[in-house]
């Protein structure tokens, strides 16, 4: 299957398809409000209007899997997001990334892009020490491991890589402006 066979819903429950993006570049991002990883929200809105008109688009998927961070409604998420960050990119309904109610583009996007670290730094060290406390084979699965895992997908469809929300966000925009 291609990435454009997929579908999400947005925050009124209407089906959005991916077929509507083929052609641009695509970062995929399960986020929440309540994280400490939210303020990424800043970088990503930036990168969004520095990049929109090149082709980017920005799917914000909210989750309230990890530490239930995502509390609230849809309506309510929309508001904190556009108050505090300005996003402007699509927000779409708050959806489980893993287990047996994950959207089926997040088991796409999973078995394309396996977990492959943290990478280096104390915030990468401190995640799996979390993790490892709660699952201490989490290194061998490709579940999403927290908040604001990004996927970046091409112009064609192949998803190209996957960050972890340790990654540095200056590493995610190089490898977004190379795939525009």
């Amino acid at each position: 299957m291609s990435i454009y066979e997929y579908s999400v819903l947005n925050p009124k429950g209407e089906e959005v398809s991916l077929r509507q993006f083929e052609g641009k570049v695509l970062l995929i991002v399960n986020t929440a409000t309540g994280c400490g990883f939210t303020p990424q929200y800043k970088e990503l809105e930036a990168m969004y209007e520095k990049y929109h008109d090149r082709g980017l688009e920005i799917l914000d998927i909210p989750c309230n899997q990890f530490a239930g961070q995502t509390p609230g409604t849809d309506e309510q998420i929309h508001a904190f997001c556009t108050l505090h960050y300005n996003t402007q990119f699509p927000q779409m309904k708050k959806s489980d990334v893993n287990g047996e109610n994950a959207l089926p583009l997040y088991g796409y996007l999973k078995s394309q892009k396996g977990f492959e670290g943290f990478g280096k730094g104390p915030t990468a060290i401190a995640m799996g020490v979390m993790l490892r406390k709660q699952d201490k084979n989490y290194k061998e699965n490709p579940d999403i491991k927290w908040n604001f895992t990004k996927f970046l997908v091409s112009r064609s469809g192949e998803v190209l890589a996957r960050f972890e929300p340790t990654f540095d966000m200056k590493q995610v925009e190089r490898q977004v402006e190379a795939a525009l």
